[in-house]
């Protein structure tokens, strides 16, 4: 006789950050209805929209969404999934302290690449798991949202005991998740598209067709070459031609398209640059290996974000 496999346990998940991927993320999950989904935010709020465009069709369904707004009502959770962005990781400390116990999971959907170490000493002995994330998720109100898938995967995580449990939390929803041996290959990678786009378009405000110019372009090779060299030296495994590969994978992008920084900028948001250039250069000087460009972008970018006047 075979036995039916034992009914797979319902957890609890909280995601801290309803912005564009937080949003997003806790729409697919509360669709899903495998889990009990909770949103911690700044305002208070009972239903979502999630909006899944697919290629030319776009689909909509609308969901019940317990939402917390004071961590002092947070209980543990099973897992926790943190979307702020990098620079407001501190912020959501009194969340992680309610959220998170020894047999808790923190998946890290931000930029950058030191995950582990800018949420381990906030998350009371959880398990921090760092994910790459691809997807396009866009706030049209703060209780709707957009979900884009933009290549093959949405998520990426390693391989591992915690990275297999996140691929399993996430069946059943549309974001597709690779588990991958080569997860820090694929961490700088994407810090690599970061490296150029999200600066530059920052610092002169345009939009990504600013990166179609010639001098730009040289401007961007340089600052790769840099990124490449302290990349590798990190323990990324990349081609020869990782630069090159890297300008060929920024032309195939919109030139309509903005980026995350550019439009803080406009919005007179801070700039998450300690967690992008501020992260090359660091590792640079980890590693002892210079990193003149990259180190001048950050000086700049960190002169905008003084200007704003406004905490993290």
């Amino acid at each position: 006789m075979i036995e039916s496999p034992p009914e797979e346990r319902r957890l609890t998940v909280a995601v801290i950050g309803l912005g564009s991927i937080g949003g997003v993320a806790a729409g697919c999950l509360a669709a899903a209805g495998r889990h009990d989904v909770v949103a911690c935010a700044r305002r208070p709020l009972d239903r979502l929209t999630l909006e899944h465009q697919n290629g030319a069709d776009v689909s909509a369904v609308d969901l019940p969404l317990r939402a917390l707004t004071d961590p002092a009502q947070a209980e543990p959770a099973d897992w926790v999934l943190l979307c702020t962005k990098a620079h407001q990781t501190a912020a959501a400390a009194p969340w992680l302290k309610r959220l998170c116990t020894p047999s808790t999971h923190v998946a890290v959907l931000q930029n950058g690449i030191d995950h582990v170490a800018r949420v381990a000493p906030l998350a009371d002995g959880a398990t921090v798991l760092p994910v790459i994330v691809y997807y396009n998720g866009e706030r049209l109100a703060p209780d709707r949202m957009r979900l884009r898938h933009t290549s093959q995967y949405d998520l990426v995580v390693a391989d591992d005991k915690a990275g297999r449990g996140f691929a399993r939390l996430l069946e059943g929803t549309p974001l597709r998740v690779l588990l991958s041996d080569h997860f820090t290959t694929l961490l700088w990678r994407k810090l690599l598209i970061n490296a150029v786009a999200n600066p530059i378009t920052a610092l002169v405000l345009q939009r990504q067709a600013v990166l179609r110019r010639p001098d730009v372009q040289e401007l961007c090779r340089a600052v790769l070459d840099e990124t490449v060299a302290v990349a590798r030296a990190d323990g990324a495994q990349l081609a020869e031609d990782e630069t090159a590969r890297t300008i060929a994978t920024l032309l195939t992008f919109s030139g309509e398209l903005g980026t995350s920084m550019y439009f803080d900028r406009l919005a007179g948001r801070p700039l998450e640059i300690e967690a992008l250039t501020g992260a090359i250069v660091a590792a640079g000087s980890r590693h002892g290996i210079a990193t003149p460009l990259n180190t001048a972008l950050l000086t700049l970018l960190r002169a905008v974000n003084d200007a704003t006047g406004k905490e993290p």
